[in-house]
């Protein structure tokens, strides 16, 4: 069975732990704090986005949270041809004229992070964006990065296969 960090074969990559985690998360929210941008709803963009956007929610004081559920990647270095919105979708008219966070974990080709934010702003909201990832093959620049790299990043909440049930 693969899953998203299935990455034995590589010979270089970029493992954030659960400490690094919990340091990464309280610097991206305080450089957003930093910014003077204060959110209405913070976005997480699933799965990858709902670990950060939770620990920043918590971090910012926002209450209000919800998700926007995007299917790209399958593997390893393997996608979609293109990311797929998933349902349930956001109810569009309790965003209309909202300030919103969009959060992901990583931006790494940049194109579900560019969907879901175009398809945000065409329902009214202003929004800014937040990865503890970005690399530089990425279409978009995120407002609020905590660290830029180019390796294949393994995440502690995806670095073990799925649990399934005991024999």
């Amino acid at each position: 069975m693969a899953y998203h960090a299935d990455s034995k074969d590589l010979v270089t990559k970029e493992v954030l732990t659960w400490d690094r985690f919990g340091s990464a998360g309280r610097e991206l929210a305080q450089q957003i704090a930093d910014s003077g941008y204060v959110p209405d709803i913070i976005i997480a963009v699933a799965r990858g986005g709902l670990l950060p956007a939770g620990h920043l929610s918590y971090a910012l004081g926002v209450k209000l949270s919800d998700a926007i559920n995007v299917e790209f990647y399958t593997d390893v270095h393997k996608t979609l041809p293109d990311p797929v919105l998933l349902e349930p979708l956001l109810d569009s008219n309790a965003i209309k004229g909202k300030k919103l966070l969009v959060v992901d974990d990583v931006a790494d080709s940049g194109r579900t992070l560019k969907l879901v934010l175009e398809l945000l702003e065409e329902q009214g909201a202003e929004c800014k964006s937040a990865v503890i990832y970005a690399k530089p093959v990425s279409v978009i620049d995120p407002d609020y990065v905590w660290k830029r790299t180019d390796e294949w990043i393994v995440f502690p909440w995806s670095d073990e296969e799925p649990v399934t049930p005991n024999p």
